[in-house]
């Protein structure tokens, strides 16, 4: 696959699938706070175009890292972590996908993650879009308490809102393959 091309294709679906934009602020975030842009990654994230696009482009961003697992939070973090892994093992490259809960379960192993996955094992957080990065922090730091080795965290889109930072903070390296600026580049154009 070329990945520029796929790059610059999956650019243009969440333009038209997940970017919504006014010039007032009329979006309320997770975080409380009112935005005049918001971001809807599931309607990407879960087309099947922009899946296998998705799986190809983190793909490449980790293969290098020759890690064990890619994943986050649920529900931003699934799809990407599930077309990565598919992704991977069309390549003979293996790379499992797991799921961080939003709240341990609460019976049978009462556990926060779930996949197959091993103390020691490299792994690569995902998320649709970092705002604070609070979600892919949480993520972090449950991979962590399961005794993962936790080398990069890689968002689909940065909202270039202090997220990077945040993330930073807690020693693990970030990307994104797109960032606000790039999304508001196209926006204008148009």
């Amino acid at each position: 696959m070329n990945l520029v091309k796929a790059e610059k294709r999956l650019l243009e679906i969440l333009l038209q699938k997940s970017f919504k934009y006014n010039e007032e602020p009329i979006f309320k975030l997770v975080s409380g706070r009112m935005s005049n842009y918001y971001i809807n990654c599931k309607t990407t994230t879960l087309d099947p175009e922009a899946m296998l696009l998705i799986g190809h482009l983190f793909y490449n961003k980790v293969k290098a890292l020759h890690i064990n697992a890619i994943g986050g939070l649920t529900l931003g973090a699934d799809p990407i972590a599930f077309a990565t892994a598919m992704v991977s093992g069309m390549q003979d490259d293996a790379i499992n996908a797991f799921v961080v809960r939003k709240k341990a379960k609460e019976h049978g192993l009462m556990k926060w993650l779930e996949g197959n996955i091993r103390e020691g094992d490299r792994v690569v957080i995902v998320d649709d879009v970092v705002t604070t990065g609070q979600s892919t922090i949480d993520a972090i730091d449950h991979a962590r308490e399961s005794k993962l080795n936790v080398l990069k965290a890689i968002a689909l889109v940065d909202r270039q809102e202090g997220g990077r930072e945040n993330i930073e903070r807690k020693k693990v390296l970030f990307e994104s393959v797109f960032t606000r600026d790039d999304l508001m580049s196209i926006y204008k154009r148009t």
